[in-house]
């Protein structure tokens, strides 16, 4: 009979075994550096659509600093193993990627491999870059290589032990890195394939609006059914969609390249930046994206595209709510679905108010939605000076009651507490 000494010995052998054999299988040589030289000539339309791709990409919000200056990094990304800080993307040959080849940029947006051969964290969400093409990398190359050089230097990152061994990602990526392009679906017209070809690619949707599994993967079974990120709701974008109304093509593609719809209302939290970010890409990039996540979302609503609640009373609500719906939000919300300079549009159509718990609904209460100052756009004030916990309990629990039949929210209390921290 085998001894357990013996089985605990070839246990850890094996383990052994598994992660040399993964680190050589993974393990990648150090890419020569170039001179400021030899960096790329940019003509106007590579540039012009890497400057397109980046926006589709979302590359300046993760990228930036603290103090805003874009593609400089050192922005900080909460994970459940740790922190991760964005990096420095500019061409500064000492703190960015100004000594970067080509070969070693294309390595790193395909394979998640640094110029020096590390192993980069998945935060950066190569999953889905690996599906970009060549020509689009390069147009992102060439965008990146002949922007302004900003000497920043990034924090080192702050992640829990064994997580913060590099050899760690690499087991990582042979689990869940497919380094593979899409192939066309010739059933499918040329612009949803642009556009599966975008939203699964470069844009990363599902980075926010898929859950993900205790190794911190997307779980590919539950594709585009909505996660959290960033302490906000990310709404599924499939058959498991809140939506009141039916998404068409024409709002979808509205409301990526503006952040607002007359059917739908406004983005709010990390979906504010996306939107702003949209509107710098091309039109019919735009609208393609929007053909194929309206092929994903629930193409009738049956009763929840019935007509809004109007005037619904709230059994038992006290005048004391009643008191702070109406001076707080009754004059822009019109239950008539009368829009107004603030674009609102009826609670009736807000997913916040529909969904399971009360998280977005209280953050937008608390932090409103801002207006982009360089244009006009949907504007929601911020409370969370204006109205206690309580009253903004109240509030929440009173819109849930007064714009829909669901079961009301128990959670309300604790979001307050995490979105005010």
């Amino acid at each position: 009979m085998i001894s357990s000494r013996w089985i605990v010995i070839a246990a850890v052998a094996f383990v052994v075994l598994l992660v040399i054999g993964g680190f050589a299988w993974t393990w990648r040589p150090a890419i020569a550096p170039i001179s400021a030289a030899d960096r790329p000539a940019a003509d106007e339309k590579t540039f012009r659509h890497g400057a397109e791709l980046a926006a589709i990409g979302n590359c300046y919000d993760c990228h930036q600093t603290g103090t805003g200056k874009p593609y400089a990094g050192g922005r900080a990304l909460e994970t459940p193993f740790g922190t991760v800080f964005s990096s420095n993307i500019t061409p500064d040959a000492d703190t960015g990627i100004g000594t970067w080849s080509e070969a070693a940029f294309q390595r790193a947006m395909h394979e998640g491999v640094g110029r020096d051969g590390r192993q980069l964290y998945p935060a950066f969400p190569y999953v889905h870059f690996t599906k970009a093409t060549d020509d689009d990398v390069h147009a992102l190359y060439v965008f990146l290589m002949n922007g302004a050089a900003v000497h920043n230097v990034v924090p080192a990152n702050k992640l829990e032990f064994p997580f913060n061994h590099r050899l760690m990602v690499a087991g990582w990526k042979i689990l869940f890195l497919r380094e593979a392009a899409l192939r066309t679906d010739e059933s499918q017209s040329a612009q949803w394939n642009r556009g599966r070809y975008l939203v699964e690619g470069l844009g990363h949707c599902g980075d926010c609006h898929t859950p993900r599994n205790v190794l911190g993967a997307e779980n590919k079974r539950d594709a585009f059914a909505g996660a959290v990120i960033e302490g906000w709701d990310a709404p599924a974008l499939n058959g498991q969609s809140l939506a009141a109304r039916t998404w068409t093509v024409d709002q979808l593609a509205e409301y990526l390249s503006t952040g607002w719809t007359r059917w739908h209302g406004a983005a709010a939290g990390p979906m504010t930046i996306v939107a702003r970010n949209l509107a710098e890409a091309q039109s019919a990039d735009v609208r393609a994206m929007a053909t194929y996540i309206a092929h994903l979302l629930p193409q009738s609503g049956g009763a929840t595209d019935a007509a809004p609640l109007e005037n619904k009373q709230v059994p038992g609500a006290s005048a004391e709510v009643i008191a702070i719906f109406t001076g707080a939000c009754a004059n822009c919300h019109d239950d008539r679905n009368e829009v107004g300079p603030s674009k609102a549009v009826s609670l009736a159509l807000s997913s916040a108010v529909r969904e399971p718990g009360a998280r977005n609904a209280v953050r937008v209460i608390l932090h409103g939605i801002q207006r982009p100052t360089e244009a006009p756009g949907a504007y929601m004030p911020a409370f969370a000076d204006m109205l206690t916990d309580q009253q903004i309990t109240l509030l929440a629990e009173y819109v849930r009651a007064r714009y829909t039949s669901l079961p009301q929210w128990t959670d309300v209390s604790q979001e307050i507490s995490k979105a005010r921290q």
